[in-house]
């Protein structure tokens, strides 16, 4: 069976954790869904109006987050981090129930997601994945903010620069190769504040459920998590992660080349608005395995399915 075929997991996965922003105590279950049905949210708390997507196009606020709404206003909320662990292990089609409005935080990582879906295992269908192909340089601007993609022969790249004025975080610059590179560091990036941010951002409604189980805290020029960092470059790995997941809203793994500075959710989105804005900014097609280089295929993904 090509491991370039789409997969879905091999049996339901129950997740229960705490919503970051809302606080709210939250069960997810992760099914098992049919080639080329993609990844859909159904929030069982509710009767009708249900079903979310997960598409750049139902993006309707990125402040902090990422949340995705449908036309009858039913949102799910803080998706990427659970986007970008099933872009990375290479999960096309998913059924997400889900009975709260924002998916939990876990450690404020991937990693628990990642783990769990390779402890469950995988089905590879019969069905071909579908790559979008950049072909067009696109570049969005924000003041000093920027975030550009270009054209890749045959992988994403992904180079990111954070620059902060807490000196302990500063600037901090990462690149990675998403199809070829061990993303363990990414995965295990954790969501980050300052210390002096807590506090405003529950005043406005964030960060209820935030803990340092579950977010890096900086304050001055100290770490106050007792484990400290778990990488060198967490601070922009995570902005990385983020990313990847933002991507995945795609709906295709992109082959393509992607530069930022100081971006966030909000950049990602406009930049896959634009692209998407014009046919001729992309290609897509299905590759079959005899067509396609081995760097494409990411070490997390042949573990998966061995």
């Amino acid at each position: 069976m090509s491991i370039l075929n789409q997969k879905t997991l091999k049996a339901p996965i129950l997740v229960s954790g705490v919503g970051l922003h809302t606080g709210l105590k939250v069960q997810m279950k992760i099914l098992p869904s049919d080639p080329n049905t993609g990844i859909v949210f159904e929030r069982v708390d509710l009767k009708k109006n249900n079903i979310v997507i997960p598409s750049l196009f139902n993006v309707t606020n990125t402040n902090l987050c990422t949340t995705v709404s449908n036309e009858f206003g039913i949102k799910v909320s803080t998706i990427e981090h659970l986007m970008g662990a099933m872009y990375c292990i290479g999960i096309d089609n998913a059924l997400i129930e889900i009975d709260s409005e924002e998916v939990p935080i876990m450690d404020g990582s991937a990693k628990n997601f990642i783990d769990l879906f390779l402890e469950t295992g995988f089905n590879v269908s019969q069905i071909p994945i579908r790559l979008i192909k950049i072909e067009n340089k696109i570049t969005i601007e924000q003041g000093s903010k920027f975030i550009s993609i270009n054209k890749s022969k045959m992988s994403l790249d992904i180079d990111f620069e954070i620059k902060y004025k807490n000196t302990l975080i500063g600037t901090q610059r990462n690149k990675v190769k998403v199809y070829e590179d061990d993303l363990t560091d990414i995965y295990n990036s954790r969501t980050f504040c300052l210390y002096e941010d807590v506090e405003k951002l529950r005043k406005i409604g964030l960060a209820k459920g935030g803990s340092l189980d579950n977010a890096v805290v900086v304050k001055n020029q100290k770490v106050i998590n007792k484990e400290g960092l778990r990488n060198k470059l967490e601070f922009v790995n995570h902005k990385i992660l983020d990313c990847i997941g933002d991507l995945y809203l795609s709906g295709y793994r992109i082959i393509g080349s992607i530069k930022c500075s100081q971006g966030g959710h909000g950049l990602t989105n406009q930049l896959l608005r634009e692209v998407f804005d014009d046919k001729r900014n992309y290609s897509i097609f299905e590759l079959k395995e005899k067509n396609l280089p081995h760097v494409f295929i990411n070490k997390s993904q042949l573990k998966s399915i061995a």
